[in-house]
């Protein structure tokens, strides 16, 4: 194949931007132009890469040629910068990252990056289980995930365990744990983070009384809000130690059951590309977790 680079840069705008039209006016050119181009693509790879629709996506095919598209783009900018120091704008690093992580140790290891290069940040939120979807579409360069294998086209290293606990405010601890904390599970009010959250689950599948509870829960999509949730008594969760350290030192918040933690492992996943970017990122990342995360235990 013989694929031009303008090619792959509309192909992204076009991602990006969600139609055609708006693609045409980032790139300045015209939409027929931008149209003859993801023909001309299509035709190259001999497949569908795009399905037109509002928004645009794109199809399985078109997801690894939109990888490789950002791929080229961070080779293309390397270079540049390597030919042209100091010449050039900031590198944009397209990162995943769950919230506990983005709300917690996260952001102080991206600034000591962003404090020696060039470098700005587009961070995606996603769960660690699922944060390797916008690895495989091309949307991400890097992710954190608990995912130990690598996607295609990644390498991988093991970051730490983020440990967490089940908490509540001590008001709702005598509400409704005070004939002990299996008893009271199968009826206290549960926060979960989302739908994809199953830490609750996994806290009361653990315990012997209440491994059948199905209780009550709220909904809370937020780090921060969901620890002031528990701060006013709306329900129990699992909480970073990284967050709930000073809650429980002031007893503002107490464990549900004490000492009873859920480690989950951390890896840093990321495109297997010889960028300095994305080395600086690499390095600044597992850095950070090695201060803040507890080590990764050995299977």
């Amino acid at each position: 194949m013989d694929i031009e680079f303008s090619q792959l840069r509309t192909f992204a705008a076009v991602v990006d931007e969600g139609t055609f039209d708006a693609a045409a006016r980032i790139l300045h050119v015209t939409p027929s132009a931008v149209s003859q181009r993801i023909k001309a693509l299509e035709q190259q790879v001999g497949r569908v890469l795009v399905q037109r629709g509002k928004p645009v996506r794109p199809t399985e095919s078109g997801e690894i040629v939109l990888r490789m598209a950002r791929q080229v783009a961070r080779v293309e900018a390397d270079a540049m910068d390597a030919l042209v120091p100091d010449g050039g704008g900031a590198a944009t690093v397209s990162v995943v990252v769950n919230a506990d992580s983005l709300t917690t140790w996260m952001i102080p290891a991206l600034a000591r990056v962003s404090s020696e290069a060039n470098a700005t940040f587009e961070l995606h939120r996603a769960d660690e289980y699922h944060s390797t979807e916008l690895l495989r579409d091309g949307t991400a360069m890097a992710a954190v995930t608990s995912e130990p294998e690598p996607v295609q086209g990644c390498s991988v290293s093991p970051l730490g365990s983020m440990r967490y606990r089940a908490i509540c405010s001590a008001e709702f601890a005598r509400r409704w744990f005070e004939r002990g904390a299996d008893a009271g599970l199968a009826a206290a009010p549960m926060l979960v983070f989302d739908r994809k959250d199953d830490l609750q689950a996994r806290f009361l599948r653990s315990r012997p009384g209440a491994r059948d509870a199905d209780p009550p829960r709220h909904y809370i999509p937020g780090s921060t809000a969901f620890v002031t949730a528990l701060r006013l008594g709306l329900g129990w969760g699992m909480v970073p130690d990284l967050q709930a350290e000073a809650d429980l030192r002031t007893a503002a918040l107490v464990e549900v059951v004490r000492d009873a933690v859920i480690d989950v492992p951390l890896y840093w996943q990321r495109w297997k590309l010889d960028s300095p970017i994305l080395a600086a990122v690499t390095a600044a990342v597992e850095a950070g977790a090695r201060e803040a995360l507890e080590p990764l235990q050995p299977a």
